[in-house]
Protein backbone atom coordinates (compact mmCIF):
# COMPACT_ATOMS: atom_id res chain seq x y z
CA UNK A 1 0.00 0.00 0.00
CA UNK A 2 3.16 2.47 0.63
CA UNK A 3 4.14 2.64 -3.02
CA UNK A 4 0.89 3.35 -4.01
CA UNK A 5 -0.03 6.17 -1.83
CA UNK A 6 3.47 7.73 -2.60
CA UNK A 7 2.67 7.62 -5.98
CA UNK A 8 -0.61 9.23 -5.47
CA UNK A 9 1.03 12.19 -3.37
CA UNK A 10 3.88 13.00 -5.90
CA UNK A 11 1.96 12.23 -9.36
CA UNK A 12 3.99 14.65 -10.89
CA UNK A 13 7.53 13.31 -10.26
CA UNK A 14 6.91 9.51 -10.19
CA UNK A 15 6.87 7.39 -13.45
CA UNK A 16 9.46 9.96 -15.13
CA UNK A 17 9.77 7.86 -17.93
CA UNK A 18 6.51 8.90 -19.25
CA UNK A 19 7.46 12.67 -20.49
CA UNK A 20 10.12 14.82 -19.87
CA UNK A 21 7.33 17.45 -19.03
CA UNK A 22 7.25 15.51 -15.74
CA UNK A 23 10.88 17.19 -14.83
CA UNK A 24 9.70 20.62 -15.42
CA UNK A 25 8.35 22.52 -11.80
CA UNK A 26 10.43 24.59 -9.75
CA UNK A 27 13.34 25.26 -12.16
CA UNK A 28 11.20 25.78 -15.25
CA UNK A 29 9.58 29.18 -12.93
CA UNK A 30 12.95 30.13 -12.39
CA UNK A 31 14.20 30.15 -16.30
CA UNK A 32 11.44 31.93 -16.96
CA UNK A 33 11.77 34.53 -14.51
CA UNK A 34 15.38 34.77 -15.38
CA UNK A 35 15.18 34.91 -19.01
CA UNK A 36 13.47 38.28 -19.44
CA UNK A 37 13.93 41.14 -22.40
CA UNK A 38 16.77 42.35 -20.50
CA UNK A 39 19.06 39.07 -21.00
CA UNK A 40 17.16 38.78 -24.82
CA UNK A 41 18.28 41.89 -25.77
CA UNK A 42 21.69 41.50 -24.56
CA UNK A 43 21.42 38.55 -26.92
CA UNK A 44 20.65 40.00 -29.89
CA UNK A 45 22.71 42.66 -29.16
CA UNK A 46 26.00 40.25 -28.87
CA UNK A 47 24.78 38.39 -31.94
CA UNK A 48 23.92 41.58 -34.39
CA UNK A 49 28.15 42.94 -33.06
CA UNK A 50 30.00 39.37 -33.07
CA UNK A 51 27.98 37.08 -34.93
CA UNK A 52 28.01 33.42 -32.84
CA UNK A 53 31.62 34.23 -31.08
CA UNK A 54 30.03 34.86 -28.15
CA UNK A 55 27.95 31.68 -28.07
CA UNK A 56 30.25 30.81 -25.74
CA UNK A 57 29.32 33.07 -22.52
CA UNK A 58 25.57 31.25 -22.78
CA UNK A 59 27.23 28.02 -21.96
CA UNK A 60 29.41 29.14 -19.15
CA UNK A 61 26.64 31.07 -17.64
CA UNK A 62 24.49 28.25 -17.87
CA UNK A 63 26.41 25.93 -16.22
CA UNK A 64 27.20 28.31 -13.23
CA UNK A 65 23.46 29.00 -13.07
CA UNK A 66 22.42 25.33 -13.03
CA UNK A 67 24.86 24.86 -10.09
CA UNK A 68 23.12 27.33 -7.60
CA UNK A 69 19.54 26.46 -8.75
CA UNK A 70 20.55 22.68 -8.21
CA UNK A 71 22.19 23.75 -4.71
CA UNK A 72 18.74 25.83 -3.96
CA UNK A 73 16.91 23.00 -5.10
CA UNK A 74 18.47 20.16 -2.05
CA UNK A 75 18.54 23.24 0.32
CA UNK A 76 15.00 23.40 -0.25
CA UNK A 77 14.07 19.91 0.08
CA UNK A 78 16.99 19.33 3.22
CA UNK A 79 16.06 22.11 5.32
CA UNK A 80 12.82 22.18 7.24
CA UNK A 81 12.32 26.05 7.23
CA UNK A 82 12.64 28.13 4.05
CA UNK A 83 16.19 29.37 3.54
CA UNK A 84 16.06 32.84 4.70
CA UNK A 85 14.85 31.66 8.12
CA UNK A 86 18.02 29.25 7.78
CA UNK A 87 20.26 31.76 7.15
CA UNK A 88 18.54 33.85 10.25
CA UNK A 89 18.81 30.99 12.31
CA UNK A 90 23.12 30.86 11.77
CA UNK A 91 23.70 34.66 11.30
CA UNK A 92 21.14 36.90 12.79
CA UNK A 93 17.84 38.65 12.22
CA UNK A 94 20.12 40.94 10.13
CA UNK A 95 21.40 38.58 7.17
CA UNK A 96 17.93 37.29 6.82
CA UNK A 97 16.56 40.72 6.50
CA UNK A 98 19.69 41.63 3.39
CA UNK A 99 18.30 39.05 1.38
CA UNK A 100 14.59 39.75 1.90
CA UNK A 101 15.18 43.42 1.37
CA UNK A 102 17.90 43.19 -1.32
CA UNK A 103 15.68 40.65 -3.30
CA UNK A 104 12.50 43.24 -3.10
CA UNK A 105 14.44 46.09 -4.25
CA UNK A 106 16.73 44.40 -7.35
CA UNK A 107 12.93 42.85 -8.70
CA UNK A 108 11.45 46.12 -8.13
CA UNK A 109 14.47 48.05 -9.74
CA UNK A 110 14.28 45.75 -12.95
CA UNK A 111 10.50 45.39 -13.30
CA UNK A 112 9.42 48.13 -15.09
CA UNK A 113 11.59 46.49 -18.38
CA UNK A 114 8.95 43.60 -17.96
CA UNK A 115 6.48 46.02 -17.99
CA UNK A 116 7.68 47.53 -21.31
CA UNK A 117 8.49 44.35 -22.61
CA UNK A 118 4.88 43.51 -22.33
CA UNK A 119 3.53 45.88 -23.57
CA UNK A 120 5.02 46.74 -26.88
CA UNK A 121 5.20 42.62 -27.71
CA UNK A 122 1.42 42.87 -26.84
CA UNK A 123 1.07 46.43 -29.38
CA UNK A 124 2.96 44.61 -32.02
CA UNK A 125 0.73 41.52 -32.02
CA UNK A 126 -2.54 42.62 -31.34
CA UNK A 127 -2.32 46.18 -31.95
CA UNK A 128 -3.47 49.29 -29.36
CA UNK A 129 -0.80 50.99 -27.75
CA UNK A 130 2.02 49.56 -25.53
CA UNK A 131 0.75 51.69 -22.45
CA UNK A 132 -2.84 50.35 -23.04
CA UNK A 133 -1.36 46.72 -22.60
CA UNK A 134 0.77 47.59 -19.90
CA UNK A 135 -1.97 47.97 -17.52
CA UNK A 136 -4.44 45.10 -18.63
CA UNK A 137 -1.48 43.06 -18.78
CA UNK A 138 -0.53 44.16 -14.94
CA UNK A 139 -4.51 43.39 -14.01
CA UNK A 140 -4.01 40.02 -15.26
CA UNK A 141 -1.31 39.54 -13.69
CA UNK A 142 -2.57 40.64 -10.01
CA UNK A 143 -5.86 39.05 -11.14
CA UNK A 144 -3.76 35.40 -11.16
CA UNK A 145 -2.67 35.91 -7.26
CA UNK A 146 -5.78 35.55 -6.30
CA UNK A 147 -6.78 32.18 -8.32
CA UNK A 148 -7.42 29.45 -5.67
CA UNK A 149 -4.12 27.60 -6.42
CA UNK A 150 -1.78 30.13 -7.53
CA UNK A 151 1.74 27.86 -7.37
CA UNK A 152 0.09 25.56 -9.96
CA UNK A 153 -1.39 27.78 -12.05
CA UNK A 154 2.08 30.06 -12.05
CA UNK A 155 3.58 26.33 -12.99
CA UNK A 156 1.19 25.89 -15.40
CA UNK A 157 1.51 29.65 -17.01
CA UNK A 158 5.28 29.41 -17.10
CA UNK A 159 5.44 26.07 -18.77
CA UNK A 160 3.28 27.31 -21.32
CA UNK A 161 5.02 30.63 -21.94
CA UNK A 162 8.75 28.72 -22.12
CA UNK A 163 7.21 26.79 -24.77
CA UNK A 164 5.89 29.51 -26.44
CA UNK A 165 9.48 31.47 -26.52
CA UNK A 166 11.08 28.04 -27.31
CA UNK A 167 8.81 27.81 -30.26
CA UNK A 168 8.62 31.27 -31.47
CA UNK A 169 12.71 31.48 -31.62
CA UNK A 170 12.97 28.04 -33.34
CA UNK A 171 10.77 28.96 -36.22
CA UNK A 172 12.95 32.44 -36.19
CA UNK A 173 15.92 30.57 -36.33
CA UNK A 174 14.99 28.16 -39.48
CA UNK A 175 13.72 31.01 -41.25
CA UNK A 176 16.93 32.72 -41.22
CA UNK A 177 18.72 29.55 -41.84
CA UNK A 178 22.53 30.32 -39.71
CA UNK A 179 26.08 29.16 -40.71
CA UNK A 180 26.23 25.73 -39.02
CA UNK A 181 29.33 26.12 -39.07
CA UNK A 182 29.88 29.03 -37.16
CA UNK A 183 27.44 28.10 -34.25
CA UNK A 184 30.01 25.61 -33.66
CA UNK A 185 33.21 28.22 -33.92
CA UNK A 186 31.33 30.11 -31.47
CA UNK A 187 31.83 27.50 -28.35
CA UNK A 188 35.06 28.32 -28.51
CA UNK A 189 35.94 31.16 -26.12
CA UNK A 190 37.05 34.39 -27.93
CA UNK A 191 36.79 37.96 -26.68
CA UNK A 192 36.48 40.07 -29.67
CA UNK A 193 37.43 43.57 -29.47
CA UNK A 194 34.87 45.96 -27.29
CA UNK A 195 32.34 42.79 -26.55
CA UNK A 196 33.96 42.76 -22.55
CA UNK A 197 30.74 45.01 -21.87
CA UNK A 198 28.41 42.79 -23.08
CA UNK A 199 29.91 39.59 -21.85
CA UNK A 200 29.70 41.34 -18.27
CA UNK A 201 26.04 42.30 -19.07
CA UNK A 202 24.97 39.17 -20.54
CA UNK A 203 26.47 37.10 -17.26
CA UNK A 204 25.20 39.91 -14.47
CA UNK A 205 21.48 39.29 -15.88
CA UNK A 206 21.54 35.51 -17.08
CA UNK A 207 23.79 34.14 -13.60
CA UNK A 208 20.94 35.18 -11.37
CA UNK A 209 21.61 34.19 -7.73
CA UNK A 210 18.47 36.07 -6.59
CA UNK A 211 16.80 33.86 -8.77
CA UNK A 212 18.50 30.79 -8.18
CA UNK A 213 18.07 31.37 -4.00
CA UNK A 214 14.29 31.67 -5.42
CA UNK A 215 14.35 27.24 -6.26
CA UNK A 216 14.20 26.00 -2.56
CA UNK A 217 11.25 28.05 -1.76
CA UNK A 218 9.31 26.57 -5.36
CA UNK A 219 10.08 22.92 -4.06
CA UNK A 220 8.67 23.61 -0.64
CA UNK A 221 5.83 25.21 -2.46
CA UNK A 222 5.68 22.08 -4.34
CA UNK A 223 6.44 19.82 -1.91
CA UNK A 224 9.24 17.83 -2.74
CA UNK A 225 10.83 15.86 0.07
CA UNK A 226 13.84 13.76 0.29
CA UNK A 227 12.84 11.02 -1.81
CA UNK A 228 12.39 12.80 -5.12
CA UNK A 229 15.68 14.60 -4.58
CA UNK A 230 17.27 12.70 -7.86
CA UNK A 231 14.11 13.62 -9.80
CA UNK A 232 14.79 17.50 -8.53
CA UNK A 233 17.86 17.54 -9.60
CA UNK A 234 17.33 16.55 -12.96
CA UNK A 235 14.86 18.86 -12.83
CA UNK A 236 17.00 21.86 -11.63
CA UNK A 237 19.15 21.07 -14.64
CA UNK A 238 16.72 20.66 -17.58
CA UNK A 239 15.12 24.17 -16.64
CA UNK A 240 18.19 25.93 -16.55
CA UNK A 241 19.03 24.32 -19.86
CA UNK A 242 16.42 25.37 -21.70
CA UNK A 243 17.39 29.38 -20.20
CA UNK A 244 20.67 28.67 -22.45
CA UNK A 245 18.92 27.47 -25.42
CA UNK A 246 16.52 29.94 -25.71
CA UNK A 247 19.49 32.97 -25.06
CA UNK A 248 21.42 31.25 -28.04
CA UNK A 249 19.23 30.81 -30.22
CA UNK A 250 18.09 34.56 -30.19
CA UNK A 251 21.66 35.10 -30.66
CA UNK A 252 22.06 33.11 -33.45
CA UNK A 253 19.14 34.52 -35.16
CA UNK A 254 20.69 38.03 -34.47
CA UNK A 255 23.80 36.50 -35.75
CA UNK A 256 21.81 35.53 -39.26
CA UNK A 257 20.25 38.53 -39.71
CA UNK A 258 21.64 41.69 -38.20
CA UNK A 259 24.85 41.41 -38.43
CA UNK A 260 25.25 40.59 -42.58
CA UNK A 261 23.23 43.94 -42.69
CA UNK A 262 25.50 45.83 -40.19
CA UNK A 263 21.91 47.06 -37.86
CA UNK A 264 22.90 47.27 -34.14
CA UNK A 265 19.58 47.01 -31.71
CA UNK A 266 19.58 48.56 -28.54
CA UNK A 267 16.35 46.85 -27.53
CA UNK A 268 14.86 43.00 -27.91
CA UNK A 269 12.06 45.04 -29.66
CA UNK A 270 14.18 45.97 -32.84
CA UNK A 271 15.25 42.60 -33.15
CA UNK A 272 11.81 41.84 -33.68
CA UNK A 273 11.02 44.75 -36.14
CA UNK A 274 14.34 44.14 -38.07
CA UNK A 275 12.63 40.91 -39.01
CA UNK A 276 9.69 42.34 -40.69
CA UNK A 277 11.43 44.04 -44.20
CA UNK A 278 13.69 40.45 -44.88
CA UNK A 279 10.70 38.15 -43.83
CA UNK A 280 7.76 39.65 -43.93
CA UNK A 281 5.54 41.07 -40.82
CA UNK A 282 4.64 36.97 -40.13
CA UNK A 283 8.19 36.76 -38.92
CA UNK A 284 7.93 40.04 -36.72
CA UNK A 285 4.85 38.54 -35.18
CA UNK A 286 6.06 35.08 -34.18
CA UNK A 287 8.98 36.60 -32.91
CA UNK A 288 6.90 39.03 -30.49
CA UNK A 289 5.50 36.15 -29.21
CA UNK A 290 8.08 34.70 -27.85
CA UNK A 291 9.31 38.26 -26.55
CA UNK A 292 5.78 38.35 -24.79
CA UNK A 293 6.45 35.19 -23.32
CA UNK A 294 9.65 36.52 -21.95
CA UNK A 295 8.39 39.38 -20.71
CA UNK A 296 5.25 38.29 -19.21
CA UNK A 297 6.95 35.23 -17.55
CA UNK A 298 9.23 37.82 -15.89
CA UNK A 299 6.65 40.28 -14.86
CA UNK A 300 4.77 37.40 -12.90
CA UNK A 301 7.92 35.78 -11.61
CA UNK A 302 10.28 38.79 -10.58
CA UNK A 303 7.47 40.14 -8.55
CA UNK A 304 7.04 36.53 -7.26
CA UNK A 305 10.52 36.75 -6.02
CA UNK A 306 10.44 39.89 -4.47
CA UNK A 307 7.16 39.75 -2.74
CA UNK A 308 7.75 36.43 -1.37
CA UNK A 309 11.38 37.32 0.10
CA UNK A 310 10.56 40.57 1.81
CA UNK A 311 7.91 38.90 3.36
CA UNK A 312 10.01 36.13 4.64
CA UNK A 313 12.53 38.61 5.50
CA UNK A 314 10.51 40.24 7.91
CA UNK A 315 9.06 37.20 9.01
CA UNK A 316 5.59 37.14 7.68
CA UNK A 317 6.19 33.90 5.95
CA UNK A 318 6.38 32.92 2.05
CA UNK A 319 3.96 30.73 0.96
CA UNK A 320 1.94 31.66 -1.94
CA UNK A 321 -0.95 31.59 -0.58
CA UNK A 322 -0.32 34.33 1.98
CA UNK A 323 -1.97 37.63 1.76
CA UNK A 324 1.00 39.32 2.78
CA UNK A 325 3.25 37.51 0.67
CA UNK A 326 0.33 38.99 -2.28
CA UNK A 327 0.70 42.02 -1.28
CA UNK A 328 4.24 42.01 -1.74
CA UNK A 329 4.22 40.88 -4.65
CA UNK A 330 1.35 43.06 -6.18
CA UNK A 331 3.53 45.84 -4.95
CA UNK A 332 6.34 44.60 -7.43
CA UNK A 333 4.00 44.56 -9.98
CA UNK A 334 2.48 47.79 -9.76
CA UNK A 335 6.04 49.96 -8.88
CA UNK A 336 7.47 48.08 -12.65
CA UNK A 337 3.86 49.64 -14.11
CA UNK A 338 3.52 52.96 -12.98
CA UNK A 339 7.60 53.68 -13.23
CA UNK A 340 7.05 51.97 -16.77
CA UNK A 341 3.94 54.09 -17.90
CA UNK A 342 5.73 57.14 -16.30
CA UNK A 343 9.48 57.11 -17.89
CA UNK A 344 8.88 54.76 -20.56
CA UNK A 345 11.38 52.43 -18.70
CA UNK A 346 13.77 52.16 -15.48
CA UNK A 347 15.58 55.29 -14.97
CA UNK A 348 19.24 55.69 -15.23
CA UNK A 349 19.41 56.02 -11.36
CA UNK A 350 16.73 53.43 -10.44
CA UNK A 351 19.70 51.35 -12.20
CA UNK A 352 22.23 53.06 -11.00
CA UNK A 353 20.66 51.89 -7.16
CA UNK A 354 19.51 47.99 -8.69
CA UNK A 355 23.43 47.86 -9.47
CA UNK A 356 24.58 49.44 -6.37
CA UNK A 357 22.21 47.14 -3.77
CA UNK A 358 23.68 43.95 -5.72
CA UNK A 359 27.40 44.61 -5.26
CA UNK A 360 26.43 43.54 -1.34
CA UNK A 361 23.25 41.68 -1.37
CA UNK A 362 24.45 38.78 -4.29
CA UNK A 363 27.62 37.62 -2.96
CA UNK A 364 26.50 37.21 0.40
CA UNK A 365 23.89 35.38 -1.22
CA UNK A 366 26.27 33.34 -2.82
CA UNK A 367 28.22 32.85 0.22
CA UNK A 368 24.61 31.52 2.18
CA UNK A 369 23.33 29.48 -0.06
CA UNK A 370 27.14 27.77 -0.09
CA UNK A 371 27.65 27.55 3.41
CA UNK A 372 23.93 26.02 3.95
CA UNK A 373 24.54 23.35 1.44
CA UNK A 374 28.05 22.08 3.28
CA UNK A 375 26.28 22.15 6.50
CA UNK A 376 25.65 18.85 7.07
CA UNK A 377 23.44 19.35 10.15
CA UNK A 378 20.77 20.58 7.70
CA UNK A 379 21.68 19.00 4.90
CA UNK A 380 22.81 15.40 5.28
CA UNK A 381 23.40 13.06 2.59
CA UNK A 382 22.52 16.02 0.28
CA UNK A 383 25.56 18.38 1.34
CA UNK A 384 27.47 19.62 -1.68
CA UNK A 385 30.08 16.92 -3.02
CA UNK A 386 33.56 18.66 -3.64
CA UNK A 387 32.65 19.04 -7.33
CA UNK A 388 29.50 21.10 -6.80
CA UNK A 389 32.04 23.04 -3.95
CA UNK A 390 34.68 23.98 -6.81
CA UNK A 391 32.39 25.31 -9.14
CA UNK A 392 30.15 26.84 -6.67
CA UNK A 393 33.53 28.78 -5.21
CA UNK A 394 34.18 29.60 -9.10
CA UNK A 395 30.78 30.95 -9.54
CA UNK A 396 31.25 32.87 -6.61
CA UNK A 397 34.48 34.70 -7.82
CA UNK A 398 32.62 35.66 -10.85
CA UNK A 399 29.97 37.31 -8.80
CA UNK A 400 32.67 39.17 -6.87
CA UNK A 401 34.22 40.02 -10.18
CA UNK A 402 30.74 41.28 -11.22
CA UNK A 403 30.21 43.18 -7.95
CA UNK A 404 33.71 44.89 -8.40
CA UNK A 405 32.75 46.38 -11.98
CA UNK A 406 30.06 47.74 -10.61
CA UNK A 407 31.98 49.44 -8.11
CA UNK A 408 34.05 50.52 -10.89
CA UNK A 409 31.25 51.84 -12.91
CA UNK A 410 29.10 53.37 -10.23
CA UNK A 411 31.76 55.26 -8.20
CA UNK A 412 35.00 55.34 -9.58
CA UNK A 413 33.81 56.26 -13.40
Amino acid sequence: MQPQQETKSNPDIQGSTKGILKYLGPALITSALVLGPGSLTLSSKMGALYGNQLLWIVLVTVIFMMIYTEMSTRIGIAAKSSFIQVIKNRWGRWGGLLIGIGAFLVTASFQAGNSIGIGVAASAIVGLSPEVWIIVLTIVGVSLLFAKDFYNILEKAMLSLVLLMLLSFLVTVFITKPSIGDIGSGIIPSIPAGSLGLIIGFTATSFSIVGASYQSYLVKEKGWKRDVAKQGIKESYLGIFLLGLISALVMIAAAAVLKPEGIQVNSIEEMGIALEPIYGNWATVIFMLGLFGASFSSLMGNATIGGAMISDGFGFGSKLHNMKVKLGIIAVMLFGSIVALIFGGSPVTMIIFAQAVTIIVVPFIAVALLVVANDETIMDDLKNTWFKNVLGILGLIVLVILAINNVINIFLS
